[in-house]
């Protein structure tokens, strides 16, 4: 019993796991369904066991305070009443078949050849499931097909994709927090640079400048970088931040995506040369994507 109390509470974990699954999960919402609806069939499968097992103790308990006699009595009432019925009997029922003793009143008059035929009608189980498919027909065509209750395959396709779109947003909104620096790549998505600029313009404008020119912060248009040009040391800086040089940690304040949207738009700043720039600081760096056209253009010249 401690191993079956044991058992059960491990199942209703796991069925009640999904709803306090966090938010961001990447497992798909019926995913965690089927999981949940598993669980509990399990549950209720080990219910059904412990009931079974509970009335064969019953039936233990009362043979132990019924004496012999009374018990045999018993057993008697409950053998006459199970009174099996010839397994013949039961298929000529089922297939509404008449017992060969009882064939020459169902004999149809015509003869060909000496061969006669039985007048044997069709099952009513068939008769049933016939009736049922007609009556289905009828309540599909009205249902679907007149009254427009329910949705035909193209509006279910339409439906179908309208969710779908649905779930790969979110799916994607969710996968887009789990960047980081060995994650993080470079985006010329105009959506995600207006998002990353409006982010620039609320915490990063007052120290490096509306144009990234500059202030209090280094540059961000040249070549020239204190911390790493790449795009993951971009990152990097913005989420843990140099305090030791003022640059403040923006981890708790930005998501892992806004991160990567305001590093991506400041490398789109690369380049623009803004009026009143701040002087260099910092190391010399160039783009992989620079030091590849410049390859390239060594290469055509030899």
């Amino acid at each position: 019993m401690k191993r079956l109390k044991f058992m059960l509470i491990c199942l209703v974990v796991l069925a009640v796991q999904p709803a306090f699954a966090a938010d961001d999960s990447l497992v798909p919402n019926d995913v965690k369904n089927y999981i949940g609806y598993g669980a509990i069939m399990l549950v209720l499968l080990l219910v059904l066991l412990a009931m079974v097992v509970l009335l064969r103790a019953f039936k233990a308990l009362t043979k132990v305070l019924m004496t012999r006699e009374e018990y045999a009595a018993m057993e008697a009432e409950q053998k006459a009443a199970k009174v099996k019925k010839p397994k013949a009997e039961v298929i000529n029922k089922l297939l509404s078949l008449k017992p060969l003793s009882e064939e020459k009143s169902i004999l149809i008059e015509h003869d060909f050849d000496g061969i006669q035929e039985l007048d044997n009608p069709t099952p009513a189980w068939f008769m049933g499931l016939f009736y049922i498919t007609i009556v289905f027909a009828v309540a599909y065509i009205l249902g679907y097909h007149v009254l427009g209750i329910g949705q035909l395959q193209d509006q279910e396709y339409v439906t179908e994709m309208k969710i779908a779109a649905k779930e790969k947003e979110a799916y994607l909104a969710k996968a887009a927090n789990r960047v980081d620096e060995s994650t993080v790549t470079v985006s010329t998505d105009p959506a995600v640079l207006a998002s990353g600029q409006a982010v620039f313009k609320a915490s990063c404008m007052p120290c490096h400048g509306d144009k990234g020119q500059g202030v209090v912060g280094p540059n961000l248009t040249d070549d020239y970088w204190l911390h790493g040009g790449k795009i993951a040391d971009v990152f990097k800086t913005i989420k843990y931040g140099v305090t030791a040089k003022g640059m403040p940690t923006w981890e708790k304040q930005l998501s892992p995506k806004q991160i990567a949207d305001v590093a991506s738009f400041i490398k789109s700043l690369h380049g623009t040369n803004p009026p009143g720039a701040k002087e260099p600081q910092g190391d010399k760096e160039t783009d992989d994507a620079t030091s590849s056209a410049a390859k390239t253009a060594m290469v055509v010249s030899k």
